[in-house]
């Protein structure tokens, strides 16, 4: 019977003021005073739903929801409730990336980062969204649409390339021999360009996708740097809106946790990821467990909350503690290979959008 959210997933809904835990009242003052809405016979702040921090309880199971949930009768009323989050705040609590100063980063077909900040930003960035965490401190996501799919298609060229010469390639070991090929590259690629856009890009302005390959005549091209252009195209968008947040609103991140399929081949992604966002990156064996286990957690921590122990100390305490992980650090060479790499990308961003003005997606 509560209509109640998380406050991070209400933070998409509306702007939320981190100091008093709901929403922005000088904004929703604002949008009261618009000439249109004025004339409404309601006020926004009644028609939200009511915001609650993690810990707090959102209601009770009520006989009424206990059989929606169970027709046969077998689930009981009465249970707690947890303020309701989504996809963000519950990989943020699966990561353990609630702290201020801390994030995680998401990587598969498309990608994102989720930055817990120390202060809310200085100015509006089209391509940042603001949300919070499920405690209430503000974070910055970047979201980008084009990562792994171009490794992706390669990966299943190479193999069929493989097949045609009788060899057989399990997908992992495929993955694995084609990543491990990085270990020899050239730190800035050998002077290969790629662009990994299926789709268009919001961090680029790229309209249409149009996945590209660029050499010059003096380009080294071999498959080492081959793979790691591949590797470092997947994360460019990526690291373009990151370095708007470093380098514009000076965002400090001790450490990020990254999660997904690139990761799978040990060291290799992870090493060029910290190299390109120039941050250490870590990767936790429990990170693949996902939104429904966060969510799990944060229904645990509602029952927990009365002992007064705040989110972050919770996750540090209580569920992570002697978790298995490993961080890797920026290396200097590496740094400064992506470095050129990305500016060779971002000089070459006019010829991916003139293709996909050129030429048509006959898909």
């Amino acid at each position: 019977g509560e209509k109640v959210l998380g406050i991070g997933d209400a933070s998409g809904m509306f702007p939320v003021d981190e100091a008093a835990g709901s929403y922005d009242a000088g904004m929703l003052a604002k949008f009261d005073s618009l000439e249109k809405v004025e004339k409404q016979p309601w006020k926004l702040a009644d028609i939200l739903p009511g915001v609650l921090p993690a810990g707090r309880s959102a209601g009770r199971l009520t006989e009424k929801g206990a059989r929606l949930l169970d027709p046969a009768g077998n689930l009981q009323p009465g249970t707690l409730l947890a303020p309701p989050e989504g996809d963000a705040g519950t990989g943020m609590v699966g990561t353990n990336s609630v702290r201020k100063r801390t994030g995680n980063i998401s990587v598969g077909t498309s990608a994102f980062s989720m930055n817990v900040l120390e202060k809310p930003l200085k100015a509006v960035h089209r391509d940042i969204d603001i949300v919070t965490t499920p405690d209430g401190a503000p974070v910055a996501m970047v979201h980008v649409n084009n990562c792994s799919s171009d490794i992706n298609a390669w990966a299943g060229l190479f193999g069929e390339f493989a097949a045609a010469l009788g060899v057989e390639t399990a997908p992992d070991k495929l993955y694995s021999v084609l990543f491990n090929q990085v270990r020899q590259a050239e730190p800035d690629a050998g002077g290969l360009t790629n662009y990994s856009f299926l789709s268009g890009e919001n961090i680029t302005a790229t309209q249409e996708g149009r996945p590209l390959f660029v050499r010059t005549p003096h380009s080294r091209m071999n498959l080492p740097n081959f793979m790691l252009a591949q590797l470092y195209s997947a994360f460019a968008a990526l690291k373009i809106g990151m370095d708007v947040l470093i380098n514009e609103e000076n965002v400090r991140t001790d450490v990020m946790l990254a999660q997904g399929g690139l990761f799978k081949t040990p060291v290799i992604g992870q090493q060029v990821l910290a190299n390109a966002l120039e941050i250490p990156i870590t990767i936790m064996d429990s990170a693949g467990e996902g939104g429904p286990w966060g969510m799990a957690v944060l229904a645990v921590y509602a029952g927990f909350h009365k002992d007064g122990m705040d989110l972050a100390d919770f996750l540090d305490e209580k569920v992570f503690k002697g978790a298995s992980a490993t961080t890797l650090q920026p290396q200097p060479e590496g740094v400064a290979g992506c470095r050129r790499f990305i500016q060779r990308f971002r000089s070459g961003i006019a010829v991916e959008n003139a293709a996909g003005q050129a030429i048509a997606d006959e898909g």
